[in-house]
Parts: C-alpha cells; structure tokens; sequence
C-alpha cells in the first residue's frame, strides 16, 4: 500500500538542527536559555506591532495563563466561539468558570458579532457580565476583527485572540495575534511552524509577558529559598524546543505560501464541481495562511456526503477529517449556554479537512488529485 497521506505533518526547514546542536554544545537544556529569547524576539519582530512574546509549553497553557491574567475565576462566565478545538475552552473550566458559545457565521466560520453582542445583553440582563470573549481564527481565516474588538470595547470585556491556527494570516494588512488585550500562538506538530509541542502567549505590555513568565516558572518568589506567594504552573517552552522554533521561524513565510498553495490546489480539483465549495477568504481585507484546506459539500446537488469522500480517501491512505465538533454540540459541554442559529453545526455536518501540508510532495499531491477525480 502507499505511504499514508496525513492531513498536516512537521515539515522542517533545515536549520533547526543547528539551533538544536548549539543548546547542547552549551548545555542549556532547560526551560530557558538564548533560543527562548531568540524566539520570543523572532515572533516579536514578525508580528510588527509593538507586542511582547512569552514562549510557553502549549497553545492551552497560553489560553490558561491569559485567563488568569485576565482575573476570571470561579463562577465567572466567558464568552467562547463554539466552533473551534475543544483546548480553546477547556481552561475556562480550569479556572472554575462558565463558559458561554457562541456561533458562527457564514463568512469567515467564525465568531458571529451578532450573535456575540446577543450573548452579552442577555448575560448582562441576567447580572452576569462576561469576563472575557475568546475569538478564534478558525483554520487560519482571520475572524471578523473590526467588529469583534468594536462589541469588545464597547462593553469593555477584554478579548482573548486565539490565533493557533493563524500565524502568518492578516486582516488588513495587521497580523493575528495583534487584535486581542491577549493572544495565543501554537507551535504544536500539526501546525503552521513548529516547536514539537508549544505556544506563545502575546501581551502588549512588557509587565505582561514578565507575569506571565513568572506563572509558567512556579511563581517563584525573588528569594535566595523556595518561596511561593501565588499558584505557578510549568508552562515555559525548553531551550531545545524553542531551537526548533527559530529554525522554523526561517522558513515561515514559505510555509504560508505552500498552504495557500494547496488551496489554490482544491479549487482547481472541483471547481466544476456543482455542490462543493473551497472555503476561503470572504474578501480582500482577509489574508489566511490557509492551514488547512476545508470544503463543504451540499449533498442535495452532489448527491454524496462529507463523510461519503473521508471514507473513499481513506481507501487510498489519504487522511481527511470533519470540522471540529461544535463545542455546545461536544458531550462535555453541552449543558452550558449557546447562543445562534446553528451555522457552525451545519459546518460540522456537511464540512471537510483535506490534506494541506507545506511538504506535500506532488506525486502525493498526484495521487490526492487522482483519488478525487476518481470518487467525482
């Protein structure tokens, strides 16, 4: 059989070894040292905005360490998109919070404002103004950011930007991981660059991102003996992972460019296709990294289903996946407060992840393209 086609697998630059060998030849394999440093600086200088990065284990980490900057604790409610990966959530549940999904729109899938500003009037009306709204750049598609931080401001409830999947998109122009109080880069294996595991968490302030390393080193007090006057977690991104980083930082740009690539790719493939649509960006103010391609099939004029083509590239090794679960749809959360009109579980329906790696070689790329011929 033919060697299994992954949805989105590491691709390396080339440099990263060495960045790597010079942690060992100096011995700084701990979770701190120059490649910390040099990462944080790299992601600083490409984001352009005047914004301070804190290297960190993971994407989820920087979600959790934002919260508690942000003051939200028990009995708390926060405002979450619904369509996203479940860690987007998760560490309101940490924190003992509640959390309050909200749906998608058509355009980008992401956080609807209308939807959103609905949300926030009930919960105020019901004495419980939100404590933070965590928007997400699904799949690299820069959210609606005008009107998302307008609704933020308005009501003066800090915005969490979950940019994990967005590093290297824009909305005119400014990158994501600029728009929120906070934002959240991931570094995980799957994504657009990165570190094995890890993430970054994006402050505007200085004093932020030394608090934040702070919490994700123990909270440490300055003393010459163990001394702790807060609860700290390990949450520090290795010297030897952030190695990697810099290396990938190389060749980031590339990666984007590849991914788009590959959405230029699925556009060519069914584009006289009546029923399937290639998901990308609404208009020119949007610029996405495109990490993973998705399409949605109307089964009413295609006559086959989402689930019909995963099954069929799955024949050939080929990976594809359904969009995320919805979280008010996920068992876990399906007790906790939704507001919409169920677009993003008509995404989860009739949605589909094909494969978009930036190391996609084009005979894999072939025999992608043959496997769709072949099924339409």
């Amino acid at each position: 059989m033919n060697n299994r086609i992954y949805l989105s697998s590491p691709h390396m630059g080339g440099q990263e070894q060495s960045f790597v060998n010079e942690a060992f030849d100096t011995n700084w394999v701990a979770p701190l040292g120059p490649n910390v440093t040099g990462f944080e600086q790299d992601l600083e200088h490409y984001l352009k905005e005047p914004r301070h990065v804190a290297a960190l284990s993971s994407g989820t980490g920087a979600l959790h360490l934002a919260l508690i900057m942000m003051d939200v604790g028990r009995g708390d409610e926060v405002i979450c998109q619904s369509m996203t990966f479940s860690a987007s959530a998760n560490p309101i549940v940490y924190q003992g919070a509640t959390p309050i999904f909200v749906d998608s729109e058509e355009d980008t899938w992401n956080m609807c404002p209308i939807h959103l500003e609905e949300a926030i009037k009930d919960r105020i009306s019901k004495g419980k103004k939100p404590k933070a709204i965590i928007a997400v750049h699904l799949y690299g598609m820069p959210f609606k950011a005008e009107e998302i931080c307008s609704i933020s401001e308005k009501y003066e409830i800090p915005l969490l930007e979950d940019s994990a999947e967005a590093l290297g998109s824009t909305y005119k122009g400014k990158h994501c991981g600029t728009f929120g109080d906070m934002a959240v880069l991931s570094f995980n294996g799957n994504k657009i660059i990165t570190t094995s595991g890890g993430g970054a968490l994006v402050t505007k302030t200085e004093e932020e991102k030394v608090k934040a390393i702070f919490l994700a080193t123990q909270a440490r007090d300055a003393a010459p003996h163990y001394q702790h006057s807060e609860i700290g977690y390990n949450y520090r991104l290795s010297n030897i992972c952030a190695g990697i980083g810099r290396g990938q930082m190389r060749v980031l740009d590339d990666h984007v460019n590849l991914r788009r690539e590959m959405n230029y790719f699925y556009k060519e493939i069914f584009k006289s296709v009546d029923g399937i649509e290639v998901f990308t960006e609404p208009g020119t103010d949007y610029f996405s990294n495109h990490w993973l391609t998705c399409i949605l099939i109307d089964s009413s004029k295609t006559g086959f289903t989402a689930e019909d083509i995963r099954l069929s590239l799955e024949e050939k090794n080929i990976e594809s996946r359904p969009l995320w679960k919805p979280m008010h749809l996920q068992p876990v959360f399906k007790d906790y407060p939704f507001y919409g009109n169920h677009i993003a579980g008509e995404l989860f329906d009739n949605g589909l992840c094909l494969p978009s790696g930036s190391n996609l070689k084009n005979t894999e790329k072939q025999r992608i393209m043959e496997a769709l011929s072949k099924f339409l």
